[in-house]
This record gives structure tokens, sequence and C-alpha cells, in this order.
């Protein structure tokens, strides 16, 4: 048996303010925000445990892949520029993020056949080119079925490459990859678990979900590729999400991201800058109309959208940063739909205000997620919106759709939770809506699905309760 090492009191000190120090350099010198839970956890950690806190730090610790060097766009122009607000869109371009551009069209699905007959309808539209990124690829039969379809577009010479988790992978065990690596397709895990310490990427995972034909076809939402998002487990009912297809610029700033999701996952610290020309480009190549042709639509059937990533391949946090702008900015309501709500406390603070100067705010939450630990955290967040006049709408199905409308304005649809965890650690992608009929179809279906639940209480917890629900908090921005 090997002697354990010892350590005087004066060493122990020192290697816990060596940690301290690490933590410092880590994510003060690199500019790295956390929120103050985070920040809290971690110095404790480090400070209580420091020979499990510092290595868990160092391979979990690091948030952001960039430093601060933000490629702003250029200020929405066109003559499209007038149809969506400006302070979304001047936010999001000084941020990183393309421009909005009109689409060929938009259709949402919230059934789960639909949306799995779209997306089956898209991979076989596939000629030239077909990029899935997805966290979870089940092992089961709605799995099975796109695998297959991946791999025949394969065989009959189209590039596809596919892009999985390496956390959400472990849900299929692979079950699928001899058969499609067999076929041709590319494949690649997104971060291994065990990746380098120093680099801080294990607990970096890529929760995006799209598939792009042609660089010009996009499909995405919130639905991973497994059963229980589409026709249910069995004996069980499928859960209640989003997803849709859109044609046009969109579908080509979705590849260009992807492009970049791609070369992190070979091993790159970061991913490349496209410029929105770049993207163009590669969209018209495909053969799909230039926006200036798909911009003499009449106002109320100008399909106007662009995609909105966020991660750590952002300096910014741009979801947080946009909904927390949409909180000031709106003028009459807030509709949010998520299955999970533990947010940090600026975006609290501003869904909050805006419910005290009389926004009509509907939050949308199943009663039950598959996802316990999340439900108790959300318990203080849910109860302070309740008491400041917002109505929580607690669903008796499980919900996973990620849906927002702020007034008549904009409408996002996409991959990220209203958490912490989304928000600032996960890669995550939404794609904002600004024409009319996209945000009139979200609008209803939130209104819609909010009617099936029933109110939240605001009614304090008993003292154990509380306590727990205190401590999960605590490590909220980890869930």
């Amino acid at each position: 048996m090997l002697p354990l090492p010892h350590l005087t009191p004066l060493e122990h000190v020192a290697f816990v303010a060596a940690g301290l120090l690490t933590y410092v350099v880590v994510t003060r010198i690199r500019r790295q925000r956390r929120h103050p839970y985070a920040a809290m956890s971690w110095v404790l950690g480090i400070a209580a445990f420091p020979y499990l806190g510092l290595p868990l730090f160092l391979v979990f610790g690091t948030r952001k892949l960039v430093r601060p060097a933000t490629r702003r766009q250029p200020a929405p122009a066109g003559p499209w520029a007038h149809a969506a607000p400006p302070w979304a869109t001047r936010l999001l371009a000084a941020v990183g993020v393309a421009g909005a551009r009109p689409q060929q069209a938009v259709r949402f699905a919230a059934n789960g056949a639909a949306a799995l007959a779209q997306l089956h309808a898209l991979i076989a539209s596939g000629r030239d080119t077909l990029d899935i990124c997805t966290y979870v690829l089940g092992d089961d039969a709605v799995g099975a079925a796109v695998a297959a379809l991946l791999a025949e577009r394969s065989r009959a010479g189209v590039r596809v490459r596919l892009l999985v988790d390496s956390i959400g992978s472990l849900k299929s065990a692979h079950r699928h990859d001899a058969m499609l690596r067999a076929a041709g397709v590319r494949m690649r895990l997104f971060v291994p678990t065990l990746g380098l310490p120093g680099r801080g990427r294990a607990n970096l995972r890529n929760h995006r979900k799209l598939v792009v034909a042609d660089g010009a076809r996009l499909w995405a939402g919130g639905r991973n590729i497994a059963d229980e998002y589409f026709t249910g487990k069995s004996g069980e009912r499928a859960w209640l999400d989003l997803s849709f297809v859109a044609e046009g610029p969109l579908a080509a700033q979705a590849q260009a991201q992807f492009e970049g999701d791609w070369r992190i996952a070979r091993g790159a610290r970061k991913a490349l800058r496209l410029t929105y020309a770049e993207r163009l480009a590669r969209q018209e190549e495909a053969g799909a109309p230039a926006p200036a042709a798909l911009a003499e639509a009449p106002a109320g059937l100008l399909r106007l959208a662009q995609w909105v990533p966020s991660g750590p391949d952002f300096h910014e946090d741009t979801l947080h940063a946009l909904l927390v702008s949409a909180a000031f900015h709106a003028e009459r309501r807030l509709l949010l739909a998520t299955p999970y709500f533990v947010p940090d406390e600026g975006l609290l603070e501003s869904l909050v205000l805006a419910a005290k100067r009389g926004l009509a705010i509907t939050l949308v939450l199943p009663r039950r997620s598959n996802h316990r630990l999340a439900d108790w955290a959300r318990g203080r967040a849910v109860r302070t919106l309740v008491e400041a006049g917002a109505d929580v709408r607690l669903l008796p199905a499980m919900l996973h759709a990620k849906a927002v409308v702020v007034d008549d304005a904009l409408a996002l649809c996409g991959s990220a939770n209203l958490d912490s965890r989304s928000l600032f650690i996960n890669y995550e992608a939404m794609a904002a809506f600004y024409g009319p009929l996209e945000i009139d179809w979200l609008d209803r279906w939130i209104g819609e699905t909010a009617r099936t639940g029933e109110s939240a209480s605001a009614r304090p917890p008993g003292w154990w309760r509380d306590i727990g629900e205190g401590i999960v908090a605590t490590i909220g921005f980890q869930l």
C-alpha cells in the first residue's frame, strides 16, 4: 500500500492559496464572468476541499473558450430592416450575430408525428450535403429510422456529417455507429468528457439541435432524435415539444455555425468566425433566392428571421443578453415556455420588474419534468414571479419546448432552456423570428398550451423544503 503524503499546516494553507489563485487567474484575468452562485460554490469548494475542488475546477471550471474579442456585425440595413425591433437587432449585431434576413418558408410543428415527417422529408431532400447536430441519437425506433435514412443518403453520394454530444450519445450506447460508418457517414463526438483539463471543456456540452440539407433547408427546434420527442416511449405519451423547417438564409447561418462546431469537435480551441457575406455566398451557391428577392414580399407575409447561437464559442452570453433586454423593452406581454426554469438573478429580476410595471407575463412549465433537481431548484424563482403578478402555469404533461414571444415584435424557438446551464454553459441556438405569421403561431401555441395547466402558487413551502430548494439552487448553474 502506497503511503499517503503528509503535509504540514503551512503546506496545506499554501495549497489552498494556490488553488484560489488559480481560480482568480482563470476567471478574472481571462475575464470569465460568472453568476454569484457559481463563484461562491467554486471558491468554497476549493477552500474547503482543495485536493478535490481544484482538480474539479480545472476539468469543469472554464466557461468560455474565446477571449473578449467580439466580431461586430454590420448594423441592420436593407428594405426589411424596419420590420424588426432595433433594440434586438442592434444588440445581436453588437455581440457578433449575423443579421436577420427574409426566408422563403417557415413551417412549425407541435405534433410529434408531423415533426418526424418533416425531419424525414428534409433528410431525403439532401442532394449534396447533410449536416446533423443533436444532443441525443436514441437507441430506439426513431433513432434507428433516422440513422437508416442518413446511411441511405450517404450511399447515394451525399456528404453526410453527424455530430453528437459525447454525454448525449451515452443514451444510445453508440448502437448506430457501425452501420453509419460502413455507409460512409462522417461522425464526430462533441468534446469527449475526458478531455484536456487545462481547457476546461468537460462540462461544456453541445445542446444544439439542427439538420441542414444542401445549405438551403433547415430543421431545428427543441427535439432530440429519440422516441420521447416524437412518438413517445412504449406506453407513454410523447413530450410536448416544438420544431420547425425553414428554407432560406437561416439555413446558411445554421450551417456556418455547424462548421464551427465540427471544427471544435475535431479539437480546435474555438470556431472560425465567418462573415455574413460568406454565409450568404454558401446559401446562394446552393441555389436559393437572394434575400433582395425575398424582401419584395408584402410586409404581412415577410418571414424575417435570424439564427442566434450562444455558448462558450461566443464571448458574450448572447441569449441571456437578449432575454434580459426583451424584459426591459417589452411593452405589453411576455410569453415563455421552458421545461426547466432556473434563472440567474439578473434574468429573474428583469422578469420581476417587467411584471411589476404591468406586463402580462405567462410562463409555462411542466408540473414534473424529467429532472427532479431542476424542479426543486425552480421553486423560489417561480414563487417570486407569481408574487410579482406573473401567470405561471404548470402542465400535467412533460413539456420540452423552448419558446419566447415578446409583444408582437419578436419570437424565439430553439434549444435553449431558461436555466443557467443553457444560458451560461451549454452550446445553444435559437431562431429569432420577426415575421407576424411566425410570432402569431407561437403566440397561439403557448396560449393554448398554458390553458391546459394549473396556476402555480406563491405559498411559502415548509421549512425543510425551503432549505432543500436553497441547497439545490446553489448548484443550480450546473444542473
